[in-house]
């Protein structure tokens, strides 16, 4: 016979009974039994620290190619930087003074709205023409696609320098191709002689289709891509709905391309604003400083005057309006993929 007392007992082990309104509890296993309950797994010190091996080495690149440098930069332009400097190794404190003298220049804000005004028309006119490219990749056929997409890589993997001296050839007085073809229209007169780097108009115009020219094929092609990941559902019920290829363009393939804009935008902009090598290349800043850009203003004021210290600056001072142009964008984009997420 079970006693009183061994009942009470296998009940009070057994855990509060469901009854009188009371749910049931459930009664976690005992720790020590095996078979019973989730087991959780640890990581290990080596598993969890393996992302940072992964990534490592990628960090010291980083680190040695963009954190030393530009620390050195603003390093730098705190300094009487000059040739003494370069060839002792030593140069003193100069406070603000670099800032101060580049702030005070009198091509210090031409310098600054003649570089924004040339960096908004390179990305307007290069987002303009790969959109058009791009919508024109979708409508031709598989080989006259896989021409001109040839092409345009071709075109984008030429080297900038090299691409710079062919367009100097090209526009070269007396047997540059262009004033040949302008002159054999017989409609503008004699351009033989025509220097167009001697005119701002005529050299700005070279160097904005230059740059425009390299960029294009990018912002095509990936343009492009985004717009053939479109499904075709949705331009089959415009149609059906009456809706025209503008509107079809302006509703459904804007809104769809619109993080993949964002994002060409931004390198856009960044490519743009630092462009060097067409400009110099080509014009070296002239004729009568219509071409000179920060980037080019850097150089002369670092490696033509040897004020490597007011040089310094302009690049620090470059760095933070680009930071400032491309701060909306970037937060655009961040957004964008959290909302995606």
């Amino acid at each position: 016979m079970t006693s009183t007392a061994d009942t009470a007992t296998g009940s009070a082990a057994a855990g509060p009974v469901a009854g009188a309104g009371q749910p049931p509890v459930a009664v976690p296993p005992a720790p020590g039994r095996r078979g019973r309950g989730p087991r959780v797994r640890r990581r290990s010190v080596t598993t969890s620290r393996a992302p940072l091996f992964l990534l490592a080495p990628a960090a010291l690149i980083l680190l040695a190619l963009v954190v030393y440098p530009l620390v050195r930069l603003v390093v730098i332009s705190f300094q009487e930087y000059g040739l003494r400097a370069i060839f002792t190794g030593q140069a003193g404190f100069a406070g603000l003074t670099n800032y101060t003298n580049v702030l005070t220049d009198a091509s210090f804000w031409p310098v600054i709205l003649r570089t924004v005004v040339v960096t908004a028309s390179m990305v307007l006119g290069t987002l303009v023409i790969g959109m058009a490219v791009s919508q024109l990749l979708t409508r031709l056929g598989v080989a006259m696609r896989t021409v001109v997409s040839v092409v345009l890589v071709l075109a984008w993997a030429m080297p900038n320098v090299a691409s710079s001296l062919v367009w100097q050839w090209l526009f070269q007085p007396f047997y540059g191709v262009l004033n040949w073809l302008i002159t054999q229209m017989r409609v503008f007169g004699d351009h033989t002689q025509d220097n167009w780097a001697s005119h701002p108009a005529q050299a700005y115009t070279i160097v904005l289709t230059l740059v425009i020219w390299q960029a294009v094929p990018f912002v095509a092609l990936t343009l492009y891509a985004a717009q053939s990941q479109i499904a075709p559902e949705y331009y089959e019920a415009g149609a059906l709905d009456g809706a025209t290829t503008w509107a079809m363009y302006r509703a459904i393939t804007l809104p769809a391309l619109a993080p993949t804009l964002l994002l060409v935008t931004i390198l856009s902009v960044i490519w743009d604003f630092n462009v060097f090598n067409q400009i110099w290349l080509l014009t070296r800043g002239g004729p009568e400083d219509s071409t000179l850009t920060l980037g080019i203003w850097t150089f002369v004021k670092s490696f033509v005057s040897n004020a490597y210290g007011q040089g310094a600056a302009i690049a620090v001072i470059s760095t933070a309006i680009l930071g400032v142009l491309t701060s909306y964008y970037i937060r655009r984009l961040v957004r964008s993929g959290e909302e995606d997420l």
